[in-house]
């Protein structure tokens, strides 16, 4: 890249600076709660109609997702939660490569409105140049990302060799539904980037993750008689404390170069726990769910039944669970763990964009959370990074006043930009 490239790239980045700021808070003032996209999906398909983009916008189906049901989980809703994909047409494939930029639309619930103290719909900061709200750094700022970078390529008047596909896609909190409709499409390409917050680190591998529900029966009984029951809750605290004593054990003994660093690279969160029906009731059951995180290195299957075996050496210890065994299921969409090397291609030509960028150089890193990149990497068999602007840790994504910087994401565009015109080649005009 010359170094009047990377200048022009740098002073457009800036020119869009208000542009970029006003879409970012037009897409977190629309709520997409995971089931309930539809709406910021005219406002992204508008954004990429702006960026020159060829619109294809459609709905996953229950009958094409089945056969990979494992991986997103049951949907209660298909209608009403259009994928889109934006595609910028190179003009001399065969001397490019061809790339897919990834995020996903959907947010979690912004939660009691009283903890937070700035607006969750969107709020701007100028003396610190901080952008609040509900989905402000997971992930709505990447997607802008993605499509300004676009944008940028156009006010230039640069062609590239290969094709571009910016897609913005649905479900990704709850199992990622539309990355693996879009894969199912039949969109390939030669790399994907999926440009979710990391801190503008490079991310090669993501832990997998399982979410778990587990059942445990008790007999009920008037509580001014609880001798006469079982208590479910009593029960279930074995098996919580002991979930927790094998969290210990795998920080302990397990062992992987980019999650060493990491206070917990094994985290196994019990998230919700219902139990009884009355105060002065003995509770005769509970139901409790949670995630379980695990290494690239572990198999979705072999941590399914190794959680059994945690389980059933407790229950061996105990003869009313015995005699009434606790039920573990798995519910919902389950992550399995993914990863690339360092040396990936695109991996590489993303460093040297990131330092092109910033006179930085790149960090690898690895997630802990489950995220799109293993459907691609696993069911699309596409070399598969991630890097975006924004910390999820520490940018309180799911959290109350989730927020990101705008100079993150400035930053991640000039460096998108690059990787595009690096990866995919810089066409020779006339």
């Amino acid at each position: 890249m010359t170094t009047d490239r990377k200048q022009q790239v740098h002073e457009a980045v800036l020119a869009r600076r208000d542009d970029i700021l006003k879409l970012i808070l037009d897409t977190v003032k629309v709520p997409s709660i995971t089931l309930h996209e539809g709406p910021v999906q005219d406002v992204f398909e508008d954004a990429m109609r702006t960026a020159s983009l060829t619109i294809d916008r459609w709905v996953a189906t229950e009958e094409e997702i089945a056969p990979h049901i494992i991986h997103v989980g049951a949907q209660d809703i298909y209608e009403d939660r259009p994928n889109l994909v934006g595609y910028r047409p190179g003009v001399d494939p065969n001397n490019g490569r061809s790339i897919i930029l990834q995020g996903h639309v959907d947010t979690v619930d912004p939660g009691d409105p009283a903890l937070w103290t700035k607006d969750p719909t969107g709020e701007w900061e100028p003396e610190t140049g901080t952008i609040y709200g509900r989905g402000a750094v997971d992930m709505k700022s990447g997607v802008v990302t993605n499509i300004v970078a676009m944008q940028i390529l156009n006010d230039l008047g640069i062609q590239l060799g290969g094709d571009v596909y910016v897609a913005a896609t649905v479900g990704e909190e709850d199992g990622g539904v539309g990355a693996l409709s879009l894969i199912l499409r039949g969109y390939k390409a030669d790399a994907v980037v999926i440009t979710e917050p990391t801190d503008n680190n490079i991310t090669i591998a993501q832990g997998g993750s399982l979410v778990y529900r587990i059942t445990v029966t008790g007999r009920s009984a008037h509580g001014a008689y609880r001798n006469e029951g079982v208590s479910a809750i009593e029960k279930f605290i074995p098996i919580f404390q002991d979930l927790i004593a094998w969290e210990q054990e795998r920080n302990a003994t397990l062992s992987h170069p980019l999650y060493d660093s990491l206070p917990n690279k094994f985290p196994i969160s019990t998230g919700t726990v219902r139990a009884g029906t009355w105060a002065s009731t003995v509770p005769e059951i509970l139901v409790a769910e949670g995630r379980l995180g695990f290494l690239p290195t572990e198999r979705m299957a072999d941590m399914m039944a190794q959680t059994q075996a945690r389980i059933d050496a407790i229950v061996a210890q105990d003869e009313w669970l015995r005699e009434h065994p606790p039920l573990l299921e798995w519910h919902g969409g389950q992550f399995e763990s993914a990863e690339v090397k360092e040396d990936e291609p695109i991996a590489q030509t993303l460093a040297v964009a990131f330092k092109e960028a910033t006179g930085s150089d790149a960090v690898f890193n690895a997630s802990v959370a489950g995220l799109d990149m293993r459907l691609f990497l696993q069911i699309g068999d596409i070399p598969t990074i991630t890097y975006g602007p924004g910390s999820a840790r520490h940018g309180n994504a799911h959290g109350p006043d989730e927020w990101i910087k705008l100079d993150d994401v400035l930053t991640a565009i000039e460096t998108i930009v690059f990787t595009v015109i690096d990866w995919c080649g810089e066409a020779q005009t006339a």
